[in-house]
């Protein structure tokens, strides 16, 4: 009469890349940061086979301004972390991601007068 089929789990074996708790928490940490300051008004996130992508707006109807990509494919070569901008041109790759965050964050930064 009726089939009972076995809920699909996440594994880690499954295919898809995604952002880890403390790796998020770092990104999301820096989006607040330039919400806060004016900079970005909203973000996505895409979690596909080969990478997953988080891209961070101006306004919600342009490109990104940033994108920070996480491929595992990369981590033995160039870095699995990739900081692109709004051209479409990589403006940093590394194996961790601060270093690669660290352009934006250098936006935060302003000059104090003494």
């Amino acid at each position: 009469m009726s089939n009972v089929h076995p809920f699909p789990v996440w594994q880690r074996g499954s295919g898809q890349v995604g952002f880890d708790r403390p790796e998020l928490m770092r990104i999301l940490d820096l989006y607040g940061r330039m919400v806060a300051a004016g900079h970005w008004r909203d973000y996505a996130i895409d979690l596909g086979r080969d990478a997953a992508v988080f891209s961070a707006f101006r306004r919600t109807a342009e490109r990104p301004e940033f994108r920070i990509e996480k491929r595992p494919a990369l981590r033995l070569r160039q870095g699995q972390w990739a900081l692109i901008g709004e051209n479409g041109s990589v403006l940093k790759r590394g194996h961790e991601l601060g270093p690669v965050l660290a352009p934006v964050e250098r936006r935060l930064l302003k000059l104090v007068e003494e």
